[in-house]
């Protein structure tokens, strides 16, 4: 797989042309629509819908340039796993003189379509997005600004260009079916916020219950994860299944409040109750019991997206566009 040179973005003469407007008109419907008529601004906003024009903020000596900038496109600024993912593209970046413009998109599709447009303005010369579903105006102006894109932090058929990440399904599955290898067949899935990783890994859970012949037990909130949230998640889940026996968690967070809940109520971990979190985050090894977790290299997914990123703003042969870089089960003492 090669690189092919940037396509031509539509310009403001393309769409000043299009609506039989000139190109001030377009320029004052995008300092403020109300500056202009409301027929034209309705053939306006039409035009650039249809072209997926994107504003230029930059400079026009620069915006035939390289900016030696990229993009990367953050679901959340308090998670840690996406601090370690960071640093592991910051490291190839600063060793390859390029800057980093980080956005926040707070799990929204919506507000990741907006994010990348203003990114896109300033002319960067990649973008790094956390996940694979977009927007159907988004994807056209990734297609009309004609940069390398890499989706991450899980896998898809279908990248944009280039994907790496995980198999959240098959860890979840490895995960359960290791609880199940030890006896526990009441075990049940905590999920929050209810994004696609947390959906993958509850299909995951699903796979493994089913083929032991198991119950499946959801408890589901689209709330933000917390130590409290784990919590009412075990209050919940024992009101319902009072012979619980096992607990698989969305993420560590969640996990790590079913463990002091737990110890507070008397239960035993791991004899009464087995608990599993996910992405190892290292608080898991400071509550006791230790707990045992599906560990996720954020760091080496950063770090292999920006190389790969780099490589192909720089014109350089890749030869796949999706890379798996696998999961292992720490060896806690909760499970």
């Amino acid at each position: 797989m090669t690189v092919s040179k940037r396509k031509s973005r539509p310009s403001l003469q393309d769409i000043a042309d299009q609506v039989n407007v000139t190109k001030m008109t377009v320029s004052r419907y995008l300092r403020d629509p109300n500056l202009v008529a409301e027929r034209t601004r309705e053939k306006i906003a039409k035009a650039i819908e249809e072209q997926g024009y994107i504003h230029n903020r930059a400079p026009a000596m620069l915006s035939k340039a390289s900016s030696k900038a990229i993009g990367v496109l953050l679901p959340s600024l308090s998670n840690q796993v996406f601090s370690s993912f960071v640093q592991g593209i910051e490291t190839v970046t600063n060793k390859r003189g390029y800057e980093v413009l980080l956005s926040h998109y707070s799990y929204s599709d919506e507000v990741e379509e907006r994010k990348i447009a203003t990114l896109l303005s300033y002319h960067v010369d990649g973008v790094i997005l956390t996940g694979t579903t977009h927007t159907e105006r988004t994807l056209k102006m990734l297609k009309t600004a004609g940069i390398p894109v890499i989706e991450t932090m899980e896998l898809t058929d279908n990248p944009i260009d280039i994907v790496v990440g995980i198999d959240h399904k098959a860890a979840a599955h490895f995960a359960v079916n290791s609880m199940i290898k030890k006896g526990k067949n009441k075990i049940g899935y905590f999920g929050a916020r209810l994004d696609n990783r947390t959906k993958y890994r509850m299909q995951g859970y699903d796979r493994a219950i089913i083929d032991a012949g198991l119950q499946k037990y959801h408890f589901l909130t689209s709330s933000h994860s917390s130590f409290t949230l784990g919590r009412e998640l075990l209050e919940r889940a024992l009101i319902e299944c009072p012979d619980l026996d096992g607990i698989f968690c969305t993420n560590d967070d969640i996990a790590i409040g079913v463990i002091l809940a737990c110890s507070e109520k008397g239960i035993q971990i791991p004899n009464d109750i087995a608990i599993i979190g996910y992405n190892a985050l290292n608080i898991g090894q400071a509550v006791s019991p230790k707990l045992t977790s599906v560990y996720t290299p954020r760091y080496e997914i950063g770090e292999t997206s920006a190389e790969l990123l780099l490589d192909k703003i720089e014109g350089q042969f890749i030869d796949k566009n999706s890379f798996d870089l696998g999961f292992t089960l720490t060896q806690g003492e909760s499970s």
